[in-house]
């Protein structure tokens, strides 16, 4: 039969063995490809992100905004905490007015979307912006300015404002805010509220507030809509009481994944930060009632690189006196287990800080306790206290007017605030709701990686001080810090770490001079400079003049690190070491006088010799006089006038001569 196929040999085996090893060759070949390939890094750029992201989050913000009955969406650019708390504070306001917001992380939604916006009936676009360093960008907007600057679409229709948040002592004041209202109105979007501008050197909060009282009947007016005068607090979570949940599920001060303090994986960023064992602990000055303090941070086999002029970013935990005090006055269990959740399931931020975890490790790891509270606190939480009086104090406290100015409880931490009002006695679940996360804190760098490749040097000033009440006020990294010796009984004390990278760079080029300026803790990243440029010579690279200020109150009481400097200056690795003793005389001396007092030899090094100029410290006094000696000498020696000098340090900023990193 022909269509019969034959039958085989039962003795023939079906797939010979060339077959079999073909079979494996081909197997093995596509396990190595599947297993070992290397993955192909997506650019982060916004219109490509919906495909890569979409797998794990929705990316459109404007199908949300549908999904869930939005119509103002309010984006944050924030380094600190505050403009995501402005942020929340916006979209919450908004059913004050009939209608409905929701905060939004830049970084986490698809921005070219914004063009879409006019599809929403009566929408609206809030920009909360940081500023961050020298007029940059702060980490979570950095794609979206980079967009903004390169892109070119078509805003037609969207209706937005902005507040930006800066520090006037800073040279770019308020930058970021600045471009994003001018580049927004130049893609064709109409601002409907003029941009308000947040002053940290002043005060932060009363610029929101007053802003935000014009701003919402503006909205109103423009849109035709009117305050629904409900003032009742609005509930953004919900409490839920875990009485028998396993030990192993419980956060107890982990940033991002749960026990990833016990274990440790690689890359360590603000998500996953490394537990660095403290190596050194030791007290820098020799007199006076201040403590100024070295730390060494270990990092070990963590993979972790850094640069000289990088910021080591510290996650501090609150004192343990505080927090069982607060437990104390609300007559509160702390270690009941809890979960705060979002009544808003469609929302990307399920709980205010990780959870489940008890109001001790809440109270603990995860919020700020010791800051005076928000206004926008202070008001959710009158409606707790009994006593009229006191109801009627905690709200004129959280309004704008002259009187809750005076009455305003500055420098009261919500301890002294619940101490003081007897009637207070909030639900420590809301309490926990409203108060702000506990952010990380950066130090300037003490070290080269060059010289200390497993080591990380801090310096700091220890804070603490009396307040008009009497009340002792403690800086709460700086105390925590101090307490953080290293042992021998191997219980390592621990700091959760991360480094962030600064545009504070020595020159490319060794041979090119540098000038560092850093009084008092702003020798900090110069001690990294001066190590670098002391290693660059052993390896028999030709290294320019680098020539340091320092200053501080006396010689022989806070001379920070002055056996270092001086070996440093008799090896020759530090050209010139001038030290301003701001005390020791009847009349006082900074660091601009001495700059002043070598002015030859200043002007030569920035004028002919291509000198790099660094400023480290105090942004609100020393940095600007440090600018107008600059200005002063460039003028004298340089024949200039005001006008032009102030354009000549312009110009070596922009070159990249002329840096800062400065704090007020």
């Amino acid at each position: 039969m022909a269509d019969t196929p034959e039958l085989m040999d039962e003795d023939e085996p079906f797939f010979s063995n060339l077959d079999i090893l073909l079979f494996s060759l081909i197997a093995g070949l596509l396990v190595y490809w599947l297993v070992f390939r290397k993955k192909v890094e997506p650019i982060p750029e916004f219109k490509k992100l919906e495909s890569v992201a979409q797998t794990t989050r929705e990316t459109s913000f404007i199908d949300k905004m549908k999904k869930t009955g939005k119509n103002i969406v309010v984006f944050y650019g924030s380094q600190t905490g505050t403009a995501e708390e402005f942020s929340n504070r916006l979209s919450k306001d908004a059913h004050r007015y009939g209608m409905k917001g929701m905060s939004a992380d830049p970084e986490e939604y698809d921005m070219s979307e914004l063009s879409r916006l006019p599809e929403i009936e009566n929408s609206l676009a809030i920009f909360c912006m940081a500023t961050y360093g020298e007029g940059d960008p702060t980490d979570n907007s950095q794609d979206f300015y980079d967009w903004l600057q390169e892109g070119d679409a078509d805003f037609t229709g969207v209706k937005y404002t902005v507040f930006s948040l800066g520090n006037k002592t800073y040279e770019h004041y308020n930058a970021m805010g600045k471009y994003v209202d001018k580049r927004l109105a130049e893609l064709g979007a109409q601002r409907i509220f003029d941009l308000g501008m947040g002053d940290d050197d002043g005060n932060l909060e009363e610029d929101f507030v007053s802003w935000r009282e014009q701003f919402w009947p503006a909205v109103c007016e423009h849109f035709g809509v009117e305050a629904t005068g409900e003032e009742s607090s609005i509930r953004q979570y919900e409490l839920k009481v875990h009485s028998d949940l396993n030990m192993n599920k419980i956060y107890t001060g982990e940033v991002g994944r749960l026990k990833s303090f016990e274990n440790q994986k690689p890359p360590f960023d603000s998500k996953n930060p490394f537990l660095a064992p403290v190596s050194v602990n030791r007290k820098l000055n020799k007199a006076g009632d201040r403590h100024l303090m070295h730390l060494e941070l270990d990092i070990t086999g963590s993979k972790i690189r850094y640069e000289s002029g990088d910021h080591v970013a510290v996650y501090p935990i609150n004192d343990s006196v505080i927090v069982n005090r607060i437990g104390e006055v609300l007559g509160v269990d702390l270690d009941t287990v809890i979960s705060l959740n979002n009544l808003d399931e469609e929302s990307n931020k399920k709980h205010p800080f990780p959870c489940p975890s008890t109001y001790r490790t809440a109270l603990t790891h995860y919020l700020d306790i010791t800051n005076p509270p928000r206004t926008n606190v202070l008001y959710e939480l009158a409606q707790y206290a009994t006593e009229p009086k006191e109801q009627e104090n905690m709200r004129k406290m959280a309004s704008s007017s002259p009187e809750g100015k005076v009455r305003s409880p500055a420098l009261l931490n919500i301890l002294a605030i619940l101490e003081d009002l007897p009637s207070l006695r909030p639900p420590i679940d809301h309490l926990c709701e409203l108060l702000p996360r506990l952010q990380a804190r950066y130090y300037s760098i003490a070290s080269s990686s060059k010289v200390h490749p497993n080591s990380i040097h801090i310096c700091a000033v220890v804070v603490e001080y009396e307040t008009k009440t009497g009340r002792v006020n403690k800086g709460v990294t700086t105390n925590w810090l101090k307490s953080k010796m290293p042992t021998d009984n191997g219980h390592k004390a621990t700091v959760p770490m991360y480094i962030r990278k600064s545009q504070f760079r020595l020159p490319f080029k060794s041979t090119n001079p540098v000038i560092m300026v850093g009084p008092g803790t702003g020798i900090a990243p110069f001690m990294g400079f001066v190590q670098e440029r002391g290693w660059l010579k052993e390896q028999g690279k030709e290294v320019g003049e680098t020539v340091l200020y320092y200053g501080c109150r006396h010689k022989n009481e806070d001379f920070l690190y002055q056996e270092e400097l001086e070996e440093f200056e008799k090896t020759g690795v530090l050209t010139a070491l001038n030290v301003a003793f701001s005390r020791d005389q009847a009349e006082k001396v900074y660091v601009q006088h001495l700059l002043k007092k070598s002015k030859e030899a200043v002007w030569r090094l920035v004028h002919t010799d291509n000198a790099h100029i660094y400023i480290c410290g105090d942004a609100r006094n020393m940095a600007r006089d440090v600018q107008n000696a600059f200005y002063e000498i460039a003028e004298e020696l340089g024949g200039l006038s005001r006008a032009q000098a102030v354009d000549y340090i312009k110009k070596l900023m922009t070159k990249g001569r002329y840096s800062q990193d400065v704090w007020s």
